[in-house]
């Protein structure tokens, strides 16, 4: 039996999603989903998701609620979470010379690369499944393949999402489709041990 470790690109799937119209489908079971993209002789030992909590900026408190229970429902499921950060950044018009603060969230894809090549030296998969489509992740793919190539990397690309360096630099790629999504949605209502009652956000439906 294969072993296959996820690596879930938190960013490029959401807004995968987010461009699709699938917010019906955010509430989504991550380990699940890497599941049912398995072939028949391939176990899932792992799932990691990679995003960045979302900062306080004074008008967000709704989405952060959403973001950190749809964090702990996905570690109810045994997903493991690491998490970059949002660097603040000064943007300006060109026309008006206006400016406005913005963030930008760092880290994930340099996560991501770390633990595909910790992972990779610690011999823990035989496949890693890289849930992304950003071309960023190119070089570490290639180089995992390259110091390991008996080790394969397939790219399953979200909703929206597509790169042709990483397609070239995988073992192989797959889109995911909506049907996948929809056969992998959490449970409406997940207890925790301590009895408090994770609910799927109202928006999320």
């Amino acid at each position: 039996m294969q072993r296959v470790i996820a690596y879930v690109d938190g960013f490029n799937l959401y807004f995968g999603l987010k461009q699709s119209g699938f917010r019906r489908y955010y509430w989504l079971d991550l380990a699940m989903l890497a599941r049912h993209l398995l072939k028949p002789n391939q176990q899932l030992v792992a799932t990691h998701y990679f995003t960045a909590r979302i900062r306080d900026n004074g008008r967000n408190a709704a989405d952060q609620k959403r973001q950190n229970t749809y964090l702990e429902a996905l570690e109810m499921q045994g997903v493991q979470c690491q998490f970059g950060h949002y660097l603040k950044k000064i943007r300006a018009c060109r026309k008006c010379d206006s400016t406005w603060t913005d963030y930008e969230e760092k880290m994930t894809d340099v996560n991501i690369a770390i633990q595909l090549l910790a992972d990779a030296f610690d011999d823990a998969f035989d496949t890693a499944l890289v849930i992304s489509g950003d071309s960023d992740l190119t070089t570490p793919i290639r180089r995992v393949r390259e110091r390991f190539p008996q080790k394969r990397i397939v790219v399953a690309f979200p909703p929206g999402r597509f790169s042709s360096e990483l397609k070239r630099c995988a073992s192989g790629y797959l889109t995911i489709g909506e049907d996948k999504l929809r056969q992998s949605q959490l449970p409406q209502h997940i207890t925790k041990p301590n009895g408090y009652v994770l609910t799927r956000p109202a928006t999320w439906r």
